[in-house]
C-alpha cells in the first residue's frame, strides 16, 4: 500500500530479520513438539490452526478484551473527522474507528491488513486531548498501518503465547508424572517407558522456555523500534512533533493515576498501545520495554521539530 508515509527501510528490514529469526527458532519449537507428539499432522493442525486464527481474528480478539466497539461518525464525530483529515493527508483508505470505554487514556491499531484494520481510543484519551494532541496520537496509529507492523506484530507475538501455552500443558504433565511415580513406584520395562516419556517431556519444556525467551527478547525489541518509527512518520505526517510530544507527556503522566488493577488488566496489551499501562514506580530494564522511554521520544520529537524549522516540543 502506498500512501504518504514517509517510507522506514530500517523499521522494514528489522521486521524481516525479526521474522526471519523468529521463524528459524519457531521450526525448532515444532520440532520438538513432533518429538513429544509423534505426529507431524497433528502438530502442524494445532500450531497452524492457531496462528491462523490468531491472524484472521486478530482485530475481533483485540476488541473483544478492550470490550471496545466500533463507532459512527454520527456516535463520535470529532473522533471521524480527525482521522478523515489524516487519512486524506497520507492518502490512504481509512480504518474502521472504535472506542474503548475504560478510563485508561491509551490508543492502539489492530487487523490483519488495510482493509480489517481498526484504530482504537480509550474514552480516558478523548477527555483527555485537546484536537491537536488527538491528531498527534492517530496520526502514529495510522503509521503503524500503513507500514504494516501491527501484521508482524501479531504475528511474532504468537509464537511467544504458543510458547507459554505449551509450557503450561507440560509442566502439568511433568506434575501428573511425579504425582503417578511416586504413588505407584513402577518398576521394569514400563518404568523405563515412564523415564523416557519424562525426559522428552522435559526436553520439550526447555525448548519451550527457550522459545519464549526469544521470542519474548525478538518482540520487544521490535516493539521498541516501531514506536520510535511511528512517532517519527506521525510527526513528518502532521507536521506539529510538538503535538505528539504534549500527548505523550500528557499520557505518560495521568498513566500513574490510573488503578494499579486497571494497569494490569491492560499489561497484555502493552507491545500494541500508543503509550505502555505502567505506573509511576514502574522500573523496566530496556531490555525488557516494550516502549522507549518517554525521554528517548521527546528527544527524537525535539530533532524532528528542529527538522521541520519550528520551536522544540516543550510540553
Amino acid at each position: 500500500m502506498r500512501t504518504r508515509f514517509r517510507p522506514d527501510r530500517q523499521l522494514t528490514a528489522r521486521m524481516v530479520f525479526t521474522m526471519f529469526l523468529l521463524g528459524l527458532v519457531y521450526v525448532a519449537f515444532v520440532a520438538a513438539l513432533i518429538v513429544l507428539i509423534k505426529s507431524v499432522f497433528v502438530v502442524v493442525l494445532i500450531a497452524g490452526g492457531l496462528l491462523a486464527a490468531q491472524y484472521w481474528f486478530s482485530d475481533r480478539i483485540a476488541l473483544y478484551a478492550m470490550r471496545a466497539k466500533v463507532v459512527t461518525p454520527e456516535e463520535e464525530p470529532r473522533l471521524h473527522g480527525v482521522i478523515d483529515r489524516l487519512c486524506a493527508t497520507a492518502d490512504m483508505p481509512k480504518p474502521r474507528v472504535a472506542v474503548a470505554d475504560t478510563d485508561l487514556p491509551n490508543a492502539f491499531a489492530t487487523g490483519r491488513n488495510t482493509r480489517r484494520a481498526v484504530v482504537c481510543v480509550t474514552t480516558g484519551l478523548l477527555r483527555r486531548l485537546d484536537t491537536a494532541e488527538l491528531e498527534g496520537v492517530l496520526a502514529h496509529e495510522l503509521s503503524h498501518v500503513a507500514h504494516r507492523d501491527v501484521v508482524v506484530m501479531t504475528v511474532a507475538s504468537f509464537l511467544g503465547v504458543l510458547a507459554g501455552l505449551v509450557l503450561g500443558v507440560l509442566a502439568g504433565l511433568v506434575a501428573r508424572f511425579a504425582f503417578y511415580s511416586g504413588l505407584f513406584g513402577g518398576r521394569g520395562r514400563r518404568d523405563g517407558n515412564d523415564n523416557n516419556a519424562y525426559l522428552v517431556v522435559l526436553l520439550v519444556m526447555v525448548v519451550s522456555v527457550v522459545v519464549y525467551a526469544v521470542s519474548f527478547l525478538l518482540v520487544r525489541a521490535l516493539s521498541r523500534y516501531r514506536e520510535l518509527a511511528a512517532d517519527r512518520s506521525g510527526a513528518m505526517l502532521t507536521g506539529r512533533p510538538s503535538a505528539l510530544a504534549s500527548a505523550l507527556t500528557k499520557v505518560s503522566g495521568e498513566m500513574a493515576r490510573i488503578p494499579t488493577r486497571d494497569l494490569r488488566t491492560a499489561e497484555a496489551f502493552n507491545a500494541f498501545f500508543f503509550a505502555p499501562a505502567l505506573g509511576s514506580r514502574a522500573s523496566l530494564s530496556t531490555l525488557l520495554s516494550t516502549h522507549p522511554t518517554l525521554q528517548r521520544r521527546l528527544d527524537q520529537l525535539a530533532a524532528i521539530s528542529t527538522e521541520l524549522g519550528g520551536p522544540a516540543p516543550n510540553p
